[in-house]
């Protein structure tokens, strides 16, 4: 979508951008009344952050099971409104929404399940208090039940990223970074096709071409296209 980024009030003549506050109306005097200004730019990232400490606290007081439902419905609307590019400048893909996507996935998991394991109790908790602050676990931690979880969570993660990507593009033409962009798409259709199924490692390597390639086209650095391409041929 692109948009105006800078608005201003027809009542009162307040500027502000549209960007950092992602509101139509007024800060200065409430009027809805305004009209965009200046050059239109690619933009995706709502103002949407991730909160989970009032989720920590319903998993306190109960299970995992009881605060799964509420839960997953502010990580889905976290997963819907998180995007990549702001006022044209390209984003990186960060820890909280790959985190986010996992939580969403694994929680289910866990709550669908009649017994669920320690281990995978305490993965989701890990998860829960690390997603909001820019952290997720380690790929060691994994349990193998939630190794699917993780894969699957990664891919959707990952082609949000892909999709914003795309359309940066159409605007920044780069034919290697676009050549590349459609292998990186083609694992990704096959990590869905599997519904996850796949090592946690190749989660983590399909990662890091995501952000080899932002880290190319942000700062010309041919040695990250050259290393996305590699770890892309060694998943062939």
């Amino acid at each position: 979508m692109e948009i105006r980024g800078e608005r201003e009030c027809k009542d009162c003549g307040q500027h502000w951008s549209y960007y950092e506050t992602g509101n139509v109306s007024c800060p200065s005097c409430g009027s809805m009344r305004s009209v965009g200004v200046g050059e239109r730019e690619r933009h995706t990232a709502a103002q949407v952050s991730l909160e989970l400490t009032d989720h920590r606290t319903a998993v306190a007081d109960g299970t995992i099971r009881d605060a799964a439902p509420a839960l997953k419905s502010d990580l889905r609307e976290f997963v819907r409104k998180t995007g990549y590019i702001h006022g044209g400048e390209l984003l990186p893909l960060d820890d909280t929404s790959l985190a986010a996507h996992e939580l969403l996935h694994a929680v289910d998991v866990v709550a669908r399940s009649n017994r669920p394991t320690d281990d995978e109790e305490y993965f989701v908790l890990e998860l829960l208090r690390g997603a909001d602050e820019d952290t997720r676990p380690e790929p060691s931690s994994v349990p193998d039940s939630l190794s699917d979880a993780r894969g699957l969570a990664y891919a959707n993660a990952i082609e949000a990223y892909h999709h914003d990507l795309s359309g940066w593009l159409d605007d920044h033409p780069d034919k290697e970074a676009r050549t590349t962009l459609g292998t990186l798409s083609n694992h990704l259709k096959r990590v869905e096709a599997l519904e996850g199924d796949i090592p946690v490692s190749e989660s983590e390597t399909l990662v890091r071409v995501a952000r080899d390639i932002y880290t190319y086209l942000t700062t010309d650095d041919l040695d990250a296209l050259a290393s996305a391409r590699d770890q892309l041929s060694s998943l062939a």
